[in-house]
């Protein structure tokens, strides 16, 4: 792609603008009909632009570079759409999120900068090529000195110290209106509640998801979830319904009614994957209205399908389907892609090993667990940089961040996928899993929250897993008891005995000969 940019632009003497845009965005929506509709400003961009459009969706390498171009030079994070204006080298000198048609104070409405723009590229084009390069030099990443602090369980406090602070007393969530859904958060306090029994934890949960499903935010009468709400309350949606979203927070209800047992959190997470069932028509793979099919997407919502199965079979089955689909549309060759002709990214391989690991747990078939190691092995080998990990490896080559936006941050994803291939296959995978920690030590046990995906992963790495080992007909007609048991990170894996085995990462430390007393032996040490 840029390449043919870089070609095309050189050839023609034009400014590149380049708009980053989501089908899902208000603002993009809006900037697209008060300016990309107007026929002067159609024919300025085609006169005296190369002029590309990018769906952020189908190329989240390209909005994350962007994305950090544009923090570099207004110090914080824009919105979509992003506006991009770069020389005919590819050095962006200006950069906006949403511009309006027409002047607003000190910023110049679209067609008026379109032509200052294309005016100054021609009279000035030294002063602004500069400006582009001195932006690049900032954005190829630096050695940092590592400021290291011990990981420990202390960290736990933190979490629930900051995390009532934060709670919305009088309608839950933890931040003013815009009202988003903050699933990663809530996940790592139900792991908190589960590993301290700390009521005032569940209750924070319990209260925000009690009133996220009052309507508003929740499609009462159809199903689903909407991107986000405008009121404090949860009312007055957005209405735009997204895969990722549904998927993930109708794991997390289920989550919640496995727990507390609360009908309605069950009732919720069905109805919202019934809605997603219902809404893909004649495909096993799933996509809401102007989306596309993503390869990340799709491995959320099977993850979420395997464990509304405990519930009711069919689910299971459709979990099935719905990977098999998965597998053969985006994984051809050996390659993995992220949409049908887009290559994967970091996300991709995270989220379809989390959720192959997912399916093992589910079925024990060994063929899930073999991919998923490969998978593992993998995103070491080119997505894993001293500590660091990289989004892409295309010519957008960028670093993954530990904060979750969209999806959970992916390097969250990796940690998540290589504690499990430790436990299940190899424990010298864990080791990447403590650099990576390391690296981030200090902002983690300072601000647990910023990032609670990737403290989710301290506390699975300080508190280990438990694995319990058995043979396949026995761990299969225990597989619904599982759910019994409190202890947030826990696997089934494979072997030959016709016992019960409880194994952390290292050591096996105690033997039963059935799942009930295994369970009452938990019980106790736990």
């Amino acid at each position: 792609m840029l390449t043919q940019l870089n070609k095309e632009a050189q050839k023609e003497n034009k400014c590149i603008y380049l708009s980053i845009e989501s089908p899902n965005s208000h603002w993009s929506k809006k900037m697209a009909q008060e300016c990309m509709e107007n026929s002067t400003v159609r024919k300025l961009l085609k006169e005296r632009f190369i002029s590309v459009k990018i769906d952020k969706n189908e190329r989240p390498d390209i909005e994350k570079y962007y994305q950090k171009v544009y923090s570099l030079m207004h110090r914080h994070i824009g919105g979509l759409p992003l506006s991009i204006f770069l020389t005919e080298n590819l050095e962006p000198f200006y950069i906006a999120s949403y511009i309006a048609p027409h002047a607003i104070e000190e910023q110049l409405g679209f067609e008026e900068l379109l032509r200052v723009i294309s005016n100054k590229y021609i009279t000035d084009y030294n002063t602004l090529s500069k400006k582009g390069q001195e932006l690049l030099e900032f954005i190829e990443p630096k050695d940092e000195q590592i400021q290291a602090t011990k990981l420990n369980l202390n960290i736990i406090k933190t979490i629930e110290i900051q995390s009532i602070k934060l709670l919305d007393t009088k309608y839950g969530g933890f931040t003013k209106a815009p009202k988003f859904h903050n699933v990663t958060l809530l996940e790592l306090l139900l792991d908190v509640y589960l590993l301290e029994e700390n009521t005032n934890i569940l209750k924070a949960v319990t209260f925000t998801l009690d009133n996220m499903a009052k309507g508003g935010f929740y499609d009462i009468n159809n199903g689903g979830f909407y991107l986000y709400a405008t009121k404090e309350d949860w009312s007055e949606a957005y209405e735009v319904k997204t895969t990722y979203d549904n998927a993930l927070l109708a794991s997390l209800y289920l989550r919640a009614y496995q727990i507390t047992q609360n009908e309605n959190y069950k009732k919720v997470a069905l109805k919202t994957i019934d809605f997603m069932i219902n809404e893909r028509e004649s495909s096993k793979l799933f996509k809401l209205k102007e989306e596309k099919y993503l390869c990340s997407w799709n491995a959320l919502m099977v993850k979420t399908l395997f464990k509304a199965g405990t519930i009711d079979k069919k689910y299971h089955i459709s979990a099935i389907e719905s990977l098999e689909a998965l597998l053969s549309t985006f994984y051809r060759n050996g390659m993995l892609y992220h949409t049908g002709e887009i290559k994967a990214f970091l996300e991709d391989y995270t989220e379809l090993g989390e959720a192959l690991i997912v399916a093992y747990q589910y079925t024990l078939d060994e063929s899930f667990l073999i991919m998923a190691t490969q998978f593992s092995n993998l995103i070491v080998e080119h997505y894993y940089q001293h500590a660091k990990w990289i989004f892409s490896t295309n010519e957008f080559k960028i670093q993954e961040t530990i904060h979750d936006r969209t999806l959970p941050s992916s390097i969250s994803s990796a940690l998540s996928l290589l504690l499990s291939i430790s436990s299940l296959v190899d424990v010298n995978y864990k080791k990447f899993v403590f650099k990576t920690l390391e690296l981030h030590s200090f902002n983690i046990m300072r601000q647990p929250l910023s990032s609670p995906k990737l403290t989710q992963m301290v506390l699975r790495y300080l508190k280990d897993d438990i694995i319990i080992k058995s043979n396949v007909n026995l761990l299969k007609d225990s597989i619904d008891k599982r759910e019994r048991i409190s202890y947030p990170y826990m696997l089934f894996k494979n072997s030959n005995d016709n016992t019960f085995q409880l194994w952390n990462s290292h050591s096996c430390y105690a033997t039963e000969q059935n799942f009930d007393k295994l369970i009452s032996h938990l019980e106790r040490i736990l």
